[in-house]
């Protein structure tokens, strides 16, 4: 081991935490020590992310003399650990009054923390075999949160889930081997990382191995052809998990795609391309396809799975367009759908689990039942669908100029869909809030029982449906150290 082991600690302490949690069988001392190693993770990170003392590279061991297991510190490592163990700690708490009432707690929270030590590790990994290591141990971890409740679907799901992220982890394995020839430290480096000289004469072997690894990462963030796993897994999985796997986990493979396209490969290596415009289209039709289906689905949980679908491939599309202002707004989009997508599972954990109603047609009057809950998904999801003054509408702003800002003649298709989708959006969203504030006439609201959560519920909920309106009306210091990524890859 060499460098700075300060980098390690937030890797390490969440895992020892998640081993501690299956030794200790009293529920409140196992929540105490989970809550205070969440907050611990997140200050930490926020201190590597703001002391450049402490953000200097760690060598954890090598392969061999030129590929060491390397942990370091630059714009994108800020961004997503941040989001990540502050997402984390949020749910965690939700998940302490909404465990209360699943079994085997202490494995779920084993894994619930041992995933965000890999997480953890994967945004700060600084080479492809480093990002490699902890992306599938992050499939391992995140696993037995999917087959929790252990019944015939989510076993089925969990087998589904591990097949499609096996499916995906090969395709980028395979192109790293590819990359080795090219980069044989498969370091990282911004604008692109792969021996020009080397490259010459080889670059329709290596497009075809940029859109194997794109695809393969973007298994993790639900593109089509490989979406399938997502409403398929969070239906089955506790409603902790199923947030963070929507709201937190599809961004990894966002994040390994940036590695590869921005850090490894270069924009200019694919602008322009088969490659480049075949991403674009897949990107599209999943926006398209996952707001349709999620407009058709009557399971409330496999509707925001759905969404899910959709809006990380605004993300995506984002990323696609290879431009400054595109790239703003997917950047924008990956910190206000983290924010909005945990608290619409969790909104929707809160009300199944007071009230066992999964159905959106279940759900009349659930507004008069419990007001904070409803509200707060009410809230965010303005932000999903892009209404002022809300994060959604800024980052989809930028998203629309993005895409008009490139010069192809279908420059207008993207704004297009991303319009049509919005649409779709509140569709799916607000006839939710609509039935549940008013119910109609003929309901007989003898019927309702009050089912407001208690504060360890609530408190969550109300953090994130701030932070959506907050982040909109005030985008100005994210938007500013957005930029130090984009102009340091474009």
């Amino acid at each position: 081991m060499k460098g700075n082991f300060f980098l390690l600690i937030p890797v390490l302490l969440p895992v020892i935490a998640g081993i501690a949690s299956m030794r200790i069988a009293e529920r409140s001392k196992r929540n105490i020590m989970n809550m205070a190693v969440l907050i611990a993770t997140a200050a930490l990170m926020i201190l590597i992310s703001v002391l450049p003392g402490l953000s200097s590279e760690f060598t954890f061991l090598r392969l061999t003399a030129d590929l060491p297991i390397l942990l370091s510190v630059d714009h994108v490592t800020r961004l997503f650990s941040v989001l990540i163990a502050v997402m984390w700690a949020v749910v965690g708490c939700f998940s302490f009054e909404y465990m209360k009432h699943e079994h085997d707690e202490g494995r779920f929270y084993c894994f619930y923390m041992i995933s965000l030590g890999a997480l953890l590790g994967l945004a700060m990994s600084a080479n492809l075999v480093t990002m490699y290591m902890f992306y599938e141990m992050m499939t391992l971890g995140s696993l037995p949160l999917v087959l929790h409740e252990k019944t015939k679907q989510s076993i089925a799901a969990g087998i589904k889930y591990l097949l499609y992220s096996v499916f995906g982890a090969s395709c980028g394995l395979m192109g790293i081997f590819v990359i080795g020839v090219y980069n044989p430290s498969l370091a990282f480096s911004a604008g692109g990382a792969l021996d020009a000289a080397k490259v010459a004469g080889n670059e329709t072997t290596l497009l075809v191995i940029m859109f194997i690894m794109i695809l393969g990462f973007g298994v993790k963030a639900g593109m089509f052809p490989f979406h399938g796993w997502l409403p398929t897994a969070h239906p089955v999985a506790p409603a902790p998990a199923s947030a963070v796997l929507s709201g937190v986990i599809t961004k990894a493979g966002v994040l390994c795609i940036i590695r590869v396209v921005f850090y490894t490969f270069g924009t200019d290596f694919l602008r322009g391309t088969w490659a480049h415009y075949a991403w674009m289209t897949l990107a599209l039709i999943t926006v398209f396809m996952g707001s349709m289906l999620a407009l058709r689905e009557n399971i409330l949980k496999k509707r925001l799975a759905y969404s899910t679908v959709s809006q990380v491939s605004y993300i995506l599309f984002g990323l696609s367009t290879l431009n400054p202002i595109g790239m703003l707004g997917a950047l924008l989009h990956v910190v206000c759908h983290s924010v909005i997508k945990n608290g619409l599972f969790l909104s929707a954990g809160a009300i199944i689990n007071r009230t066992g109603k999964t159905r959106v047609d279940e759900l009349n009057g659930i507004g008069k039942q419990m007001p904070i809950v409803v509200w707060c998904y009410t809230l965010v999801s303005c932000a999903l669908i892009g209404i002022p003054p809300t994060c959604g509408f800024i980052s989809k702003w930028f998203l629309a100029e993005g895409a008009l800002a490139m010069s192809i003649s279908a420059n207008w298709v993207g704004p297009c869909v991303l319009l049509v989708s919005a649409v779709l959006t509140a569709g799916y969203l607000l006839p939710i809030t609509i039935r549940g504030f008013f119910p109609g006439a003929d309901f007989n609201y003898g019927t309702l029982v009050k089912a407001e959560p208690n504060w360890l519920m609530t408190l969550p909920l109300i953090l994130l449906a701030s932070a959506a309106v907050l982040l909109g009306m005030f985008p100005g210091p994210l938007s500013g150290f957005l930029q130090t990524i984009i102009d340091a890859v474009l």
